[in-house]
């Protein structure tokens, strides 16, 4: 196949990806790369600068020069079909399995994921844009090696919302002009040049989740490019709507903005919470105390700044006319033990009903058998209405104090914790190496977001000269050097299985330079 001039395919092209990789398709991305990849960069520069100015002593704020943005009345998108009730939205990679159990879940949507619960694998990347077109076709099926057959049921599936990678990650097997492309926009324009016009036959639309945006002004970006990718195949202006993961520290004070940016294309804002917690400690990483969070596991969504951040983001969105949309639970049920069965859907149905309750349109599951539990709640509340946005949350007024208010979380600093940080990083970066980024480790569902936190901890802990509370111990490298050491050997299969995932966790967890990603190293070590 002849590549239209100035692009080079550099990954193997496997039966089938003939149909995706079309010149016309390739063309396409092209047109999307030398249009925004410049301000892409110029962004992630941005991002750089405002580290810097953190690192120095300043804090975040609502924008002055964006106040009237804030105070003035105006209003989002009315929802789009298939996005008007969203109380059950499941999240998952686009494998040909997990793409059928999702649709087929009885959720309003599926958050198909390139992102968080992927690896950008090549065979991931495209691959998993045929099975989108073909689910959207009808046409997709699976057998698994031990010979059981998964097909799409008769009747109504859940909506298709991608989530594209992040503005950081690039695509090193496809080249324009001999650069990388953005994993975004090859995520993003695979995805709407070959299936926008068929969601729009089918009554739907193309949806997205947009990933770890930090400004208003990336947001912008992303509108820009959905104004020219629907000039250029002729799609109504206004088709696309996207709904932003709020995942990120300085989003969180822009969320107005946000909205306003997005407006005729947007579908609401979600509460990344991992990332978010993720955030907080990549941010002020070395502010000290006022920063310091502790075990990972003991920061609920209750704490403090958690709460406030959940609560200004219903209040934004109601506002404006747009979806609020919970976070994942990461607890997930287990078909053999029915003690840790219990225990999880317990917690899945607490949080479930606090978001509720919060005035949250829906929220999100990882696993099929938490759909029920989570559309349960949220019936109880919701009963025959599509959503919540007509409860406002007027009584909400959230400064930023509170939003940085993170020194009042309660919780310790503890061996238990920094072994679960070691050992659920490892192991996860060893999955993903593997090309699976959404693994079950200790009854919970970690994805690139949740490892982050647990290595972004240990940095943490380390870089503030942290004391176990528990052990006396100082957090130094030779501790936990020994922990990782210890941890690998409880693990199934030999020491050597996990050196590359354990070298690349030391990488990004105790060296004096922080990776901004984990998954920008993780993926040079990919082919």
């Amino acid at each position: 196949m002849a590549n239209p001039a100035g692009i080079e395919v550099t990954g193997p092209m496997h039966p089938r990806y003939d149909e995706i990789l079309t010149p016309e398709a390739l063309s396409f991305l092209a047109d999307l790369h030398r249009a925004f990849d410049g301000r892409r960069r110029e962004l992630l520069d941005r991002r750089k600068r405002r580290e810097a100015e953190l690192a120095g002593g300043a804090l975040f704020d609502f924008l002055p020069e964006t106040r009237e943005i804030r105070e003035s009345d105006w209003r989002v998108a009315d929802p789009a079909p298939g996005l008007v009730d969203r109380r059950v939205e499941i999240t998952g990679p686009t494998d040909a399995k997990m793409t059928i159990n999702a649709l087929n879940s009885g959720a309003k949507v599926w958050l198909a994921d390139h992102e968080d619960a992927n690896t950008p694998l090549w065979e991931n990347v495209i691959a998993g844009q045929l099975n989108l077109r073909d689910a959207i076709d009808r046409k997709l099926d699976f057998t698994s090696p031990d010979g059981k057959q998964y097909a799409l049921r008769d009747g109504e599936l859940a909506t298709i919302v991608v989530r594209p990678r992040g503005w950081h990650l690039t695509e090193k097997h496809i080249l324009v002009d001999g650069e990388r492309t953005s994993g975004s926009l090859v995520d993003f324009g695979l995805y709407f040049f070959h299936c926008a016009r068929r969601q729009l036959d089918r009554g739907a639309g193309p949806y997205y989740y947009l990933p770890k945006m930090e400004s208003h002004l990336e947001a912008r970006l992303w509108n820009d490019v959905f104004l020219l990718a629907q000039e250029r195949l002729g799609i109504p202006r206004g088709t696309i709507r996207a709904t932003v993961l709020i995942e990120t520290f300085p989003a969180a004070f822009e969320m107005d903005e946000i909205l306003y940016e997005l407006r005729e294309h947007s579908a609401g804002l979600n509460a990344g919470r991992w990332d978010y917690m993720f955030s907080v400690i990549k941010k002020f990483r070395t502010r000290g105390a006022d920063f310091l969070l502790p075990d990972r596991n003991s920061v609920t969504m209750t704490v403090p700044f958690m709460r406030a951040y959940t609560e200004l983001l219903v209040r934004t969105c109601h506002r404006r006319g747009a979806h609020a949309i919970g976070g994942m639970a990461a607890f997930i049920p287990s078909r053999r033990d029915p003690q840790v069965n219990e225990t999880a859907l317990a917690k899945v149905r607490d949080d479930k009903t606090r978001e509720a309750g919060d005035g949250f349109d829906g929220s999100w599951v990882a696993h099929p058998d938490l759909v029920p539990i989570c559309r349960e709640v949220f019936d109880q509340v919701l009963g025959d209405r599509p959503n919540q946005l007509d409860r406002t949350r007027d009584e909400v007024r959230v400064t930023a104090a509170e939003l940085l208010d993170v020194r009042s979380t309660p919780g310790q600093h503890t061996e238990g914790g920094l072994r679960n940080a070691v050992s659920v990083g490892v192991q996860y970066l060893a999955s993903w190496l593997r090309g699976s980024g959404a693994v079950a480790i200790y009854n919970l569902m970690e994805d690139a977001a949740t490892a982050e936190i647990s290595r972004s901890q240990v940095w943490q802990w380390l870089h503030n000269d942290v004391t176990l509370d528990d052990t006396g111990e100082r957090v130094a490298r030779e501790l936990v050097e020994r922990i990782a050491d210890e941890e690998i050997g409880k693990l199934p299969g030999a020491p050597g299985d996990y050196a590359d995932a354990r070298a690349l966790f030391m990488e990004v967890a105790v060296v004096d330079e922080f990776a901004d990603f984990l998954t920008v190293p993780a993926y040079e070590r990919m082919p």
